[in-house]
């Protein structure tokens, strides 16, 4: 098939692969020491470069692909060379177990031999390696990968972030969302739109940057929700942003959780008792991790999935996209020496009111954290994946299990257990607080509210310093003076000082409160 090679390849020690690699792959054990480079094989025929890409994306930066055939000529294998080795180890550690499936089978993953994977000259490669280009793009919002691919005769994004999808032979359902399920893979959706206009079912979609809607058109284009109906025709709008006036079956606003309804008294429910019951509307399958999003190649006229999207019978009650009732985050790649649960609560509960948090106890760089609903789980990975914390690229998806059961009582825990659900620094307990409509991502300048009068600029400044930062600038606000903005060396700096002094006790009971802030000093 295209973009296959049968040539051998070059490696770091610019030995062919070839015969080593089919020693090393019988069996399904990893004898080689870790590496950047990993041998993923038995692919099944068809598989796209995007496809393989997406099973290394959840543990960080994928730096290079290439792309075999098999020995039987119904299988290929792909070699797959991360950014790190650690992001190597977490993606092996992951998929022994429980292999990822592609096409409905499974592919085993292995270390490889070689360091370093070159195919600067090899041929039939380019459909892999602009899949890489694409994915990576699209992931981690990676403008220099873009750059690149211009560069190489791609085409930059020059358009706005918002879609117009028109749907077709509309023979089943579509909801909000069905729709919010299949284009949230391709970045963070912020508001959807339905409506119906010259006998069309139409749609207009906003992303939070152009780049995600520019791929979310290259991929899903032309290609049906269900077999044979409900065939997405999609392209740019000339509006810049939407307006979003109200949360119900029609159009959402991510953003706004405290939107009415529609008739001016009910909001959207922030909290889910029995989420996604009732019925369900299956989507078929291509299949990837479970937990982490699906692969993003699409065979044209192949129906997409594997979503399950549900609806609730009861009227006016909205159920939340996402993966069903799924509150709890697996969050890895963290630094063991530093993290603690406390910090893992003060910082996703800028998104959502955390009620839970589980060191694993054997593997400390692992953590579940587990959000009031699911929403709020989904905000938490829309902001926090891919952030540095400690030194480290932390990754957030959602985890197998729906609950984080607490230590029986005698059970060795050392404290890496805890249970906020009760927790008085929940920041969304009240519906109508002003805290839903100030969510932003993690920023170097942060927000500072419940300053004490007896405290100055120099008392903040060296409060900050004290915790490692570097201040680039401070300013209170002209007709607040309890609040004020204090911007950082880095992102980074302003996560850990978050962390660190969210809460910070001035003395007779008052207490710093700190968030993200979307302005610049």
């Amino acid at each position: 098939s295209p973009g296959v090679s049968n040539r051998p390849f070059t490696m770091s020690n610019s030995t062919p692969a070839t015969d080593n690699e089919k020693k090393k792959s019988k069996g399904n054990k990893s004898p080689c020491s870790p590496s950047r480079v990993l041998h993923i094989r038995q692919i099944p025929n068809g598989v796209t470069g995007a496809e393989v890409v997406s099973l290394g994306l959840p543990f960080g930066k994928v730096t290079n692909l290439l792309m075999l055939r098999g020995k039987a000529m119904y299988w290929l294998q792909a070699f797959l060379e991360m950014a790190s080795i650690d992001a190597a180890v977490s993606m092996v550690n992951y998929y022994t177990p429980a292999p990822p499936h592609l096409h409905n089978q499974p592919v085993y993953i292995q270390y490889s031999n070689y360091k370093e994977l070159r195919t600067d000259n090899q041929h039939n490669q380019a459909r892999p390696q602009a899949a890489l280009q694409g994915v990576n793009a699209v992931q981690h919002g990676n403008m220099g990968i873009t750059n690149a691919l211009a560069a190489e005769g791609g085409v930059l994004p020059s358009h706005g972030s918002v879609l117009r999808i028109v749907v077709e032979n509309v023979f089943y359902p579509v909801t909000l969302d069905i729709l919010y399920q299949i284009f949230s893979k391709f970045g963070f959706v912020l508001k959807i739109v339905m409506f119906h206009k010259n006998n069309q079912f139409q749609v207009l979609l906003q992303y939070a940057d152009a780049t995600n809607a520019y791929y979310a058109k290259m991929s899903l284009d032309g290609h049906s929700i269900y077999s044979g109906c409900c065939t997405l025709r999609i392209d740019f709008s000339k509006l810049t942003n939407l307006t979003v006036k109200y949360n119900n079956d029609k159009s959402r606003d991510f953003t706004r959780i405290d939107l009415p309804f529609g008739d001016g008294q009910r909001t959207m429910e922030t909290s889910l008792s029995t989420p996604f019951a009732n019925q369900n509307t299956v989507i078929p399958s291509y299949t990837g991790p479970p937990g982490f999003a699906p692969p993003l190649g699409f065979h044209q006229g192949a129906a997409l999935g594997p979503l399950t999207v549900t609806t609730s019978a009861a009227p006016g009650h909205m159920t939340i996209p996402g993966i069903p009732g799924n509150s709890v985050l697996l969050v890895s790649n963290l630094n063991p020496e530093a993290i603690t649960p406390y910090g893992l609560f003060i910082l996703f509960g800028v998104y959502g009111d955390v009620h839970r948090v589980k060191i694993m106890f054997k593997k400390r760089g692992i953590a579940l954290v587990q959000m009031a609903d699911a929403t709020q789980a989904q905000l938490a990975i829309n902001y926090l994946n891919g952030q540095r914390l400690y030194g480290r690229v932390m990754h957030a998806t959602l985890s197998k299990y729906q609950t984080i059961q607490l230590p029986r009582e005698g059970q060795e825990d050392k404290g890496l257990t805890k249970d906020y659900s009760n927790s008085p620094l929940h920041r969304f307990k009240n519906p109508c607080s002003k805290n839903f409509q100030n969510i932003f991502p993690p920023s170097a300048t942060l927000h500072l509210s419940n300053i004490p009068p007896s405290v100055t600029v120099d008392d903040l400044k060296n409060l900050f310093t004290s915790k490692g930062s570097t201040v680039k600038g401070f300013k209170f606000f002209q007709k607040d003076c309890k609040m004020a903005l204090i911007q950082l060396g880095s992102v980074e700096e302003a996560v850990h000082a978050l962390i660190e002094l969210h809460n910070h006790d001035f003395g007779e009971n008052q207490h710093l409160r700190v968030s993200f802030s979307k302005s610049t000093i």
